[in-house]
């Protein structure tokens, strides 16, 4: 039998495999599909948002802690927040705001209650209240580190789970965790780097306005006692402790006897309302002299003038200009009434240890049925009131508060008076002019009056308490008040320092001495009018 070629066989043996490519080589081929890849920064995006969800749940769940501060059981906790600043909450009372950091994280304080025994000590031995200011800072900076630590490991561990159940890769989800961790970590380095043991003198409170007083204190010992963390930390834990103690009542606001209490209102426009939230304001921080700087009025009618009999009751001596929308008719009945001065033409009078100079408004436009006078009328008025106030400075007599219904006017007496006061348009404002005097502009004590209805949102009721030193008779600081417009209830006061009268501050440039000559002044820029 003839020996079968080498090839044959080989030939033989690939058959299978030709067969095969053959037969696939008759099915078509199927079309190359692309599947698209994300982009990079969507990626980082997407690891970005999970890592914020992850750490805001993380400390929602986990972040806080309960620590007790001098007599109070509170609970702090870290949030999210683009201010950044502390918030301490006082329930039923209200709230403090501290702009104490700028950082993507917000302190927040929760008073639970107070510790029975803890606080009845306190009470029963007010001399211990010397020492609170110690174990309080040591509380507060043995709280925080705890919240710190137990706020990392709630942030990596939250952002490391919410990655672990998105990506359901092990190398991601430690990713997120380090991402979380790295970000947590430069919050605290910002917030430490911003930090501000200051912000605890200018608190801004929004709750009940009957516990701001107590709750804010007294603008004198603030200014003075410059110790400022300790002390002021202390002194708001013990206010805390007063308003909670025993039956919960509410203690009598006991006023710093070295300052001079100010009330400043201003565009009233027939609302009612106000001459109770004016009494009560009167009550509550002990004022001893209310400055209105017009505008009661709508139209000026006679009609009107029963509007004004409550100010005889408000229980503090009332300081009156007339504004744009009160009449003559209007001055000369408040004439008449106790308890009201009157100021117009740079006239002057003292009260209550301060010396107070005004002059009406010059326009009577009430509606559009008069032609108004303008800029000019305004700055003619403010003209004679700085006249008045140099006679005044040159007779020994220096005013200390000047009145003007119009900011046009009360620019007029820069260099002339450490403080005007002034209204007109309906927001507040504060502003040291260009020769030195402090120009203080209030809001709408009526919230507009019957405007108050033309807008969304009704314009809030604002005054301000102005805090003046007895001996030096010059603004310590001053609270601005905040209340929600009609069928609101909310209330916030916020306190501010002059800074001039800060240590280290350079002494305000209202504060020359009475026999010092008169500064020469060019002319003013004139403010916007309103309505």
């Amino acid at each position: 039998m003839d020996r079968v070629p080498a090839a044959a066989l080989n030939r033989v043996r690939r058959a299978p495999s030709t067969i095969a490519r053959y037969y696939r080589s008759l099915r078509p081929h199927p079309a190359a599909q692309l599947v698209p890849q994300p982009h990079p920064w969507l990626r980082a995006l997407g690891m970005v948002a999970v890592v914020l969800l992850g750490a805001w749940l993380g400390l929602l769940i986990v972040g806080d802690v309960r620590v007790p501060v001098g007599p109070m059981n509170t609970t702090m906790t870290l949030r999210p927040s683009l201010a950044g600043g502390t918030k301490i909450n006082i329930s039923p009372l209200g709230a403090l705001e501290l702009h104490s950091h700028q950082a993507p994280v917000r302190l927040d304080v929760n008073v639970d209650q107070l510790d029975p025994g803890r606080s009845q000590e306190l009470v029963d031995h007010p001399e211990r209240i010397s020492g609170l200011q110690e174990e309080i800072t040591h509380d507060v900076e043995h709280g925080t580190l705890d919240l710190a630590v137990r706020s990392c490991v709630a942030v990596v561990a939250g952002a490391t789970a919410l990655g672990l159940a998105v990506y359901r890769r092990p190398r991601r989800a430690l990713a997120a965790g380090g991402l979380a961790f790295t970000l947590l970590g430069a919050s605290g380095a910002t917030a430490y780097a911003t930090w501000n043991p200051e912000s605890v003198l200018e608190p801004r409170f929004s709750g009940l306005l009957s516990s701001a007083p107590s709750l804010v204190g007294n603008a004198r010992s603030i200014v003075t006692e410059f110790d400022v963390y300790q002390q002021e930390l202390a002194r708001l834990v013990t206010n805390v402790t007063k308003l909670y103690d025993v039956t919960s009542t509410l203690p009598a606001y006991q006023p710093d006897p070295t300052t001079i209490r100010v009330l400043h209102v201003s565009d009233i426009h027939l609302n009612p309302a106000s001459w109770k939230i004016i009494a009560s304001l009167v009550k509550q921080y002990d004022v001893n002299v209310i400055v209105d700087s017009g505008d009661n009025m709508d139209h000026g009618t006679a009609a009107e003038n029963r509007f004004l009999d409550p100010i005889a009751d408000l229980g503090a001596p009332y300081v009156w200009v007339r504004g744009n929308h009160d009449s003559l008719a209007t001055q000369r009945y408040l004439q008449h009434m106790k308890n009201v001065h009157v100021l117009d033409d740079g006239r002057a009078v003292s009260i209550a240890g301060l010396r107070f100079a005004g002059t009406g408004d010059p326009q009577f436009t009430p509606d559009r049925s008069v032609t108004p006078g303008g800029d000019r009328a305004e700055e003619l008025a403010g003209a004679r009131l700085a006249t008045a106030l140099r006679d005044q400075k040159a007779a020994g007599r220096p005013v200390d508060i000047a009145i003007a219904h119009e900011p046009t006017a009360a620019r007029q007496v820069d260099g002339d008076v450490p403080l005007v006061l002034a209204g007109h348009l309906h927001h507040e404002g504060m502003e040291i002019m260009k020769y030195g005097t402090r120009l203080r502009i209030e809001g709408s004590t009526g919230g507009s009056g019957l405007r108050a209805v033309e807008r969304q949102y009704p314009a809030p009721i604002e005054a301000s308490i102005l805090y003046l030193d007895r001996d030096t008779r010059r603004l310590q600081a001053w609270d601005e008040i905040r209340l929600g417009g009609l069928g609101q209830t909310t209330a916030e006061v916020t306190r501010h320092l002059a800074k001039e009268n800060q240590p280290g501050g350079s002494p305000s440039p209202g504060t020359t001495p009475p026999s010092a000559p008169p500064t020469s002044r060019s002319g003013a820029t004139p403010t916007p009018s309103a309505p």
